[in-house]
């Protein structure tokens, strides 16, 4: 079979399909979205989770790490990742685990976009992101670097994920400026995440208040909102369409 032929790039969009749609239906059905929002089934499930990670610390990184992956594969969005990551494993070692991990499912993602999707791709965002092409050109490791660091200027993760595309970046290029560039606002979330589970284990039902007050979640925070005014001034200096 011709791996770029119509019929091959049907299966392989129906399979990805298959996936995402199992994934949602776990997400939103199995766990559900109310359970998501109930601070008690997330303290007992912080517990339980803890008891696993201290007797089966491995199993429990690889099911983490692997799922990760599939998860980015699939267009899924980093931030509850990031969240889990910091609650379970804290931040240093979240914040590792994490950013290879979505690093990984993003190259892949990348490569199977531009491998089997190139034109579909090309047809929807072609025209929206157009005049990235001559700034990606002059140096497309650093450039695209950048546009991780700024967010993608507000570009959906996923977006994100197979913009490159685009441009036929090369595939070391791209893992290196993604790992690179995501990082730093991956560690704030993580720690974020890793500051709630220092909350969750102190604190019966925490206010509002007392989440902002706790300095496992504000300083975070204030590292957050400073990254996001260095992206501001990167982006209106690299990014700004002509």
């Amino acid at each position: 079979m011709n791996l770029k032929s119509l019929p091959f790039k049907i299966v392989m969009g129906t399979i990805y399909l298959i996936i995402l749609a199992c994934l949602l239906w776990w997400v939103f059905f199995t766990v559900g979205i109310q359970n998501l929002m109930d601070y008690d089934f997330i303290r007992s499930q912080k517990s339980t989770l803890d008891i696993y990670k201290e007797n089966h610390f491995f199993y429990l990184t690889i099911i983490f790490f692997l799922f990760s992956i599939l998860w980015v594969c699939c267009l899924g969005f980093a931030l509850p990742l990031l969240i889990f990551a910091g609650l379970v494993f804290g931040t240093w070692w979240g914040t590792i685990i994490s950013v290879t991990a979505t690093t990984i499912g993003a190259t892949l993602l990348y490569i199977l976009g531009r491998y089997f999707f190139s034109n579909i791709i090309e047809e929807k965002l072609f025209n929206k992101f157009s005049y990235l092409t001559n700034i990606f050109k002059k140096n497309e490791l650093f450039y695209f670097m950048c546009f991780r660091f700024v967010g993608g200027g507000g570009t959906p993760y996923a977006i994100q994920n197979i913009l490159p595309v685009l441009f036929n970046m090369k595939v070391k290029n791209y893992f290196v400026a993604t790992f690179l560039g995501c990082m730093p606002t991956m560690f704030i979330t993580v720690a974020i995440g890793a500051g709630a589970s220092n909350i969750i284990k102190e604190s019966n039902k925490p206010d509002f208040f007392t989440i902002i007050q706790s300095p496992d979640i504000f300083l975070p925070l204030i590292a957050f909102f400073i990254i996001l005014v260095v992206a501001f001034i990167v982006n209106k200096i690299y990014f700004k369409k002509q």
